[in-house]
Parts: structure tokens; sequence; C-alpha cells
């Protein structure tokens, strides 16, 4: 069986799309991956050709995702899909939360941590965490914003993804593991560490 992770989060623009493919890069080397773009735009389906090596799935085959022949599966999800989410939480294995510093963004992400309640208590071996992503600065994590999400019921992941221009192109540039930005590389790894850590504590 693979193993699942989704990254999902009902605010637009936190940069789900982009960690997704790094992701799935990362774990490409050792593990047979398949990213699963459920946005019915495609925007990362259409972008196949530019990764020949990685298994880019597109939306029709939602429905079959138990049974792709992966060791892994990573889902990115559009802000809109809400009504599959309940149904997508309970075949992960990890839910991952990506979230901006700002105020707003971590308010608008009660309803997905509802959500991840909800499966977690039909099926426990689900874990999820919240990563802070597109960081302008360290200094620019408030008190305010860190009380709030570490209040959630999910916990907050110690990786913290910076805003950078390298990963911000990643997915024009054949991910941030191609590129010179040592630091982008190294936060993208320990993210994927920590997940690891985490599906398999």
């Amino acid at each position: 069986m693979a193993k699942i992770i989704t990254i999902a989060h009902q605010k637009g623009g936190v940069g789900k799309s982009t960690l997704a493919i790094n992701l799935a890069l990362c774990f490409r080397d050792q593990l047979s991956v398949a990213l699963v773009d459920t946005d019915l735009q495609g925007s990362l389906y259409h972008m196949r050709a530019d990764f020949p090596d990685l298994a880019i799935i597109g939306a029709d085959k939602l429905t079959d995702i138990q049974k792709l022949a992966y060791d892994l599966v990573i889902i990115d999800t559009p802000p809109y899909l809400s009504s599959r989410l309940p149904e997508l939480f309970l075949h992960s294995d990890f839910i991952l939360v990506p979230t901006k510093a700002g105020f707003f963004d971590v308010m608008a992400i009660r309803s997905t941590i509802a959500l991840i309640g909800e499966a977690i208590a039909a099926a426990p071996g689900v874990r999820a965490g919240i990563v802070l992503n597109m960081i302008k600065s360290r200094s620019g994590i408030t008190q305010d914003v860190c009380g709030l999400l570490e209040s959630m019921d999910v916990q907050l992941l110690k990786t913290v993804i910076h805003d950078r221009v390298s990963i911000a192109r990643s997915s024009m540039t054949s991910g941030v593991l191609e590129g010179s930005d040592q630091k982008a590389k190294a936060e993208i790894t320990a993210l994927a560490e920590e997940v690891v850590e985490l599906i398999s504590a």
C-alpha cells in the first residue's frame, strides 16, 4: 500500500503546489512517487513534460488513489476542494497544512484543522502537521501567530520554509534540489525528513 501525503489548506496562495512538487522530487530517488494534482485546472498536471522522471497524475485518477502502484503518493489540493477533503484525509497517512505567518492566513486554517480532527477521530492512524511557509524572515513570525498555531489541535512542525526566489521559481527550474540555493535545499530536505519521522512515529 502506498503511503499518502495530502497537502491542504482551504485558503489559496499559501504555496501548496510548490511544496508538493518539491517534496515529490525529494523522495523520487529512494521511492516510486506519484504526484496527484486534484485541481481541475491541472496546473501541475500540465507541467508533467517538464518533470519526465516524476509521475504527475490528473484529477481523473482521484477515485483510484489507494490503488496507485507507487510507494508514495503526494496529493496537491486546491482551496475549493472542500467537499472531497474529508475523503482524502481519511485515506492519508499524513496531512501537511502550509500557512503563511499572517494573522488572516492562520485564522483561515481553522476549517481545515476541523476536518483533520474529524478524520483523526474516524481513522486514528492519520497524522498531521502545520508548516510555516513563504516566511519573509524569522522576525516576521509574531508571538501572536505562534501562539495561535500552537493552540491548534494539529502540531506545528519545527521546519520553517522561507520566502525564497529559488523556491518560488522551482516549478520552472526542475525543483529546488537541482538548483544552487543551499538554504532552500536544506529547508525542503528538512521538511521531507520531518514528515517521514512523523509518519513513522
